[in-house]
């Protein structure tokens, strides 16, 4: 009963926590943005979102990047978000509808750098982004390639090391600058738990191909090359 009390009382001041985080923020982040992990996990509620859940930014984002991509923010997703409201029929494929796609405000400096300080306060739980999920074994990385491109099919949906690939994921050019590693692993373990009813399918993939891929993905740093 005493380990209940106690899992309780963590729990709640881990809430307490995010929400007054949440709080320093612009309330028109909240306006796209989820700020605290919603009770909503319906199919409809992603639908209708505007932009991705941000309860968990601290335990995803570096905090280097995010200063600088709020002052001067370029797009994550080439098609928008979510993409299939964003794109129009093209020649051969669905492209992208700019006319559709709202620019992110920008911020001056000092108000990036408190907006990323309150973001990095929003933690996810222990459990959803384990530290060291990622061993940080970098050999893999040349497997990870591979395996982003051929053997599981990444490459569909998400831009990779040189700019190519599919629309409806964010972009992964930068992956290693903009996110943080263990968040990438966990993410790809098991997606399905950050966003209930996500396009990103859960692959039951074995561990060590997830440390491939995290591998592959954490050198990603300088953008299309």
């Amino acid at each position: 009963m005493k380990g209940l009390l106690l899992a309780v009382a963590g729990l709640t001041a881990a809430l307490l926590s995010s929400a007054s985080a949440a709080d320093k923020l612009d309330q028109s982040c909240s306006g796209c943005h989820a700020l605290v992990k919603p009770s909503d996990a319906s199919l409809d509620r992603l639908l209708m979102r505007k932009g991705p859940d941000l309860w968990f930014a601290g335990s995803k984002f570096k905090k280097e990047w995010l200063v600088s991509w709020l002052q001067d923010p370029k797009p994550i997703r080439p098609a928008g978000y979510p993409y299939f409201n964003m794109v129009k029929k093209g020649d051969k494929n669905d492209v992208p509808d700019p006319s559709k796609i709202i620019a992110h405000p920008k911020l001056k400096k000092a108000d990036a750098e408190a907006a990323a300080e309150a973001l990095m306060a929003l933690k996810a739980p222990a459990d959803l982004v384990p530290a060291g999920i990622f061993k940080g074994e970098m050999k893999g990385a040349r497997m990870g390639a591979l395996a982003f491109v051929k053997f599981r099919g990444c490459v569909a949906c998400h831009q990779g090391e040189k700019g190519e690939g599919g629309l409806s994921g964010p972009r992964l050019t930068d992956a290693g600058a903009r996110l943080q590693a263990d968040f990438i692993a966990a993410y790809t373990a098991d997606p399905q738990r950050f966003d209930p009813h996500i396009w990103m399918p859960t692959s039951n993939l074995k561990d060590q191909d997830i440390q491939r891929l995290t591998a592959f993905l954490v050198q990603l740093s300088q953008g299309d090359k």
